[in-house]
């Protein structure tokens, strides 16, 4: 009985739906991102130049907005943030669909990944509602891994698609389009209450001023961490240097985001029941092992199993990260945590894809294993350093607020 009890309260109505919709708009989001560079050098006939200028400034886009967004989400209500943002993702889908010149496409992206920033933050700070502070690793590991769930499933459908309609990529376009909308349609049964009064000696204070202390020292180095964390495309592009066929690159990626949704709820348990820091510093360990072997390995199964083992990185940090931050932040201050934590985090991320792009060479070893050193000193710091930041202590840090 118990256990039934902290089942009920950590899996929330909004918990539940939440995921849901994550789970399709990440299916929709999916099939496309494995065949867009296609799309964009061999059916529109952009130069390659072209697909990192459009990932690069609609993940810039998104990473700005999301900073916006979760500022606004603490003064608002949430849903209909969310309903935006997945909205203008559904609506940027069309537009790729409907593209004819690349200059549309990168549209597209933009509206998409502006979606994506107006409602990660809202999403993220409505999600904890209900949940008690002990269990948001639980929480954020059930989102994570139903998110993911349709970062399998999506470019599988894809695949299948892509081979049955004889390598014809445009009507595969418009097939994701269809989740992409019905996420919308989920997000109606989303609940949400009055949002809480600011706490009394911050009723005046609006903004990342009301963060304390405590959580600008957690993001910082966990955004630090992003700098040499640069996008997965560039892995997916060590995979083709080795010798991948595209349907192989797929493969390898679907492999990915199986553990990635497998391993997301234990880790975010873990992160519950012993540490949020050392859970990510774990983390980390797979993040060094991830890079470096990629860096150094030849063979196309290696190489394989290690993008799989990337997975748990993924895992024991995204959600864990999520949970960590929010964990050092008031009922009151949790979309600006979110939206200042995964703006930041984002912009680390695209500088990180900027220096490996001009570091990359002919095959990428440098960057690759430049960031996983980095990557393995501060798994070993964030494993070894005291402070632990489990749930408790982190209550206690910021004043039992």
């Amino acid at each position: 009985m118990p256990a039934e009890k902290t089942t009920v309260q950590w899996l929330s109505r909004n918990l539940k739906v939440l995921s849901g919709v994550s789970f399709l708009q990440d299916a929709s989001s999916e099939m496309l991102y494995p065949i867009l560079p296609t799309f964009l050098t061999v059916t529109l006939g952009a130069p390659a130049a072209v697909v990192g200028i459009i990932e690069g400034l609609a993940n810039g886009l998104a990473s700005m907005t999301t900073v916006v967004s979760g500022s606004i989400a603490d003064r608002a209500r949430r849903r209909p943030l969310i309903a935006i943002g997945y909205g203008m993702a559904a609506a940027g889908k069309v537009l790729i669909a409907l593209a004819y010149t690349w200059p549309v496409v990168l549209v597209g992206r933009l509206v998409d990944r502006l979606g994506k920033g107006v409602r990660g933050a809202p999403r993220d700070a409505l999600l904890v509602v209900d949940v008690p502070e002990g269990s948001r690793g639980r929480a954020f590991g059930f989102h994570r891994a139903a998110d993911t769930a349709g970062a399998v499933a999506g470019p599988l459908i894809g695949l299948l698609l892509y081979e049955l309609l004889g390598h014809n990529i445009r009507p595969l376009l418009w097939v994701a389009v269809i989740p992409a909308v019905l996420s919308v349609f989920l997000v109606a049964f989303v609940r949400e209450r009055r949002a809480p009064a600011p706490r009394q000696e911050h009723a005046r204070v609006h903004g990342p001023a009301r963060l304390p202390a405590s959580y600008w020292r957690t993001a910082g180095v966990l955004v630090l961490f992003a700098l040499v964390n640069f996008p997965d495309a560039l892995l997916l592009l060590r995979l083709t240097d080795i010798g991948f066929s595209t349907s192989g690159v797929i493969l390898a990626y679907v492999g990915y985001n199986a553990v990635y949704a497998l391993v997301s709820y234990p880790a975010g348990a873990l992160s519950d029941s012993w540490s949020r820091r050392r859970t990510f510093g774990v983390g980390l360990v797979f993040f060094a092992l991830g890079y470096l072997g990629l860096g150094l390995t030849h063979d196309k199964v290696v190489a394989a199993v290690l993008l799989a083992a990337y997975g748990t990185f993924t895992a024991a940090t995204d959600g864990v990260g999520k949970a960590w931050v929010s964990s050092l932040a008031g009922p009151g201050e949790q979309g600006t945590a979110q939206g200042w934590f995964q703006g930041l985090w984002g912009g680390g991320i695209l500088i990180a894809g900027v220096w490996a792009g001009l570091l990359w060479g002919t095959d990428g070893t440098l960057p690759l294993v430049l960031s996983g050193s980095v990557g393995a000193v501060l798994a070993v710091w964030l494993l070894l350093a005291g402070g632990s930041q489990a749930p408790a202590a982190a209550t206690a840090e910021r004043g039992g607020q």
